[in-house]
């Protein structure tokens, strides 16, 4: 039987070949819960009449979401994940240390291969690492502390055929975004995307990540890159060198549908106020008046997005009355940032910087826009009343777009390439 890439990782998990569609109960590798559903996750598990957590090697709790604490509310919660890591030997990472995906792949909770389940949506992030990265609700994933393992339906498959040449100051957040609008929000609902092709193979790992970070605004259950190229992707972003094979799909496995997609003639993509899906070119409404631009999250915060946005930003400042907000993915991208300048450039330029953690994204806190404001973000949501406002505007684009219309001070793209 030839197997997709999700149906070979756990068909490794069980010991057997499983086909999509197949329901099972499969051994897990990972879980990881932030401050948003951790609580949740913790009730739950007493309710279900958990003592001891099943893994506690295996049991990641972050604090990310609210943090530092803005309240007292938020404050009782990270107290409650304290005090039950301590008591169950989990492995906690206090408020700073970064986002959860990035801090899970950092601190290499998630290699290739592996089945990692998330109590947030974005745990989709893993297949840029190779991996099945999936989330899941609160009562799910006490019932994994439980028992180790959880209940599937393996999913079908769409596979993203990627091919081409990326014209100057598109990325492929412009790639990801643009197929967001090709499948819409729920285009690949209960599938995974499979990401392949020549055009894989060079990108680095903070390429990667997008197309797995998004899959979940496609619908899907998950998002692997194929690990072309990969080990030397990891290797030159300080990740160690593997000393096992990387899983590929099998020529020949059945695919809900099949998608070709040459990037070479695509230029900077907007998705427009409400929802991922509605995509347009940026040069289509180039000169809309920005007051915030914002550049982080699980999706466009890494070291290389940073120091892109730095080279845009030397030597020039913010246009008057932009805010542009910058928050690195991890302490460990924060550390390497300063070593090397870039958040001095940032700075200079008239950047804030704020803590490694979701808050600007999800709207918690730092960083709420105001009424009828306008957001150009690097993030990778925008419904009504994401970033905290429901009568703010957010346009998502690559950190390329921000950085440059953080700089004019309206939506731009760069006037060299086509329009997507």
């Amino acid at each position: 039987m030839r197997q997709t890439l999700v149906e070979k990782i756990i068909s490794n998990k069980i010991g057997r070949k499983v086909k999509a569609g197949e329901f099972g109960v499969f051994p897990v590798d990972m879980t990881m819960a932030s401050d948003t559903t951790a609580p949740h996750v913790i009730r739950s598990f007493h309710e279900m009449g958990g003592t001891k957590v099943h893994d506690c090697d295996g049991s990641v709790l972050i604090i990310d979401h609210a943090a530092p604490a803005p309240n007292e509310r938020i404050a009782n919660l990270h107290k409650m994940m304290r005090k039950f890591a301590d008591e169950q030997n989990c492995i906690l990472y206090e408020s700073g240390r970064g986002i959860c995906h990035h801090v899970m792949m950092e601190e290499q909770h998630v290699k290739p291969g592996m089945f990692v389940v998330g109590a947030d949506s974005h745990s989709c992030t893993y297949g840029a690492m190779g991996a099945f990265g999936t989330g899941m609700g609160s009562t799910d994933l006490a019932a994994i502390w439980l028992t180790g393992k959880t209940w599937l339906r393996v999913p079908t498959t769409i596979k993203v055929i990627l091919d081409g040449e990326l014209a100057d100051g598109v990325t492929t957040k412009d790639v990801t975004i643009a197929l967001v609008g090709k499948l819409g929000i729920a285009g690949a609902t209960y599938q995974v995307i499979e990401f392949d092709g020549p055009f894989i193979e060079n990108l680095s790992f903070s390429a990667r990540i997008p197309f797995a970070n998004m899959s979940v605004e496609m619908g899907a259950k998950g998002g692997i890159v194929v690990p072309h190229g990969l080990r030397n992707a990891l290797v030159k972003n300080g990740y160690p060198d593997y000393d096992f094979d990387f899983d590929y799909p099998d020529d020949g496995a059945t695919y809900s549908q099949t998608i070709h997609f040459d990037v070479s003639h695509l230029g900077p993509q907007l998705s427009e106020p409400g929802k991922p899906d509605q995509v347009i070119s940026a040069t289509s409404i180039e000169g809309k008046k920005i007051d915030i631009a914002f550049v982080g999250t699980c999706t466009n915060g890494s070291l290389e997005d940073l120091r892109t946005v730095a080279h845009i930003l030397k030597g020039q400042s913010l246009a008057r009355g932009v805010r542009l907000m910058i928050s690195p993915a991890s302490r460990q991208v924060l550390d390497h940032a300063i070593e090397d300048g870039t958040l001095l450039t940032l700075s200079r330029a008239g950047a804030t910087i704020l803590p490694s953690g979701c808050g600007p994204c999800v709207g918690t806190h730092l960083g709420v826009p105001g009424d009828g404001e306008v957001v150009i973000s690097a993030a990778n949501r925008n419904f009504t009343g994401r970033m905290g406002n429901p009568k703010a505007s957010v346009y998502l684009a690559s950190p390329v777009t921000v950085a440059r219309s953080a700089i004019k001070g309206y939506i731009t793209g760069p006037a060299e390439v086509l329009n997507g």
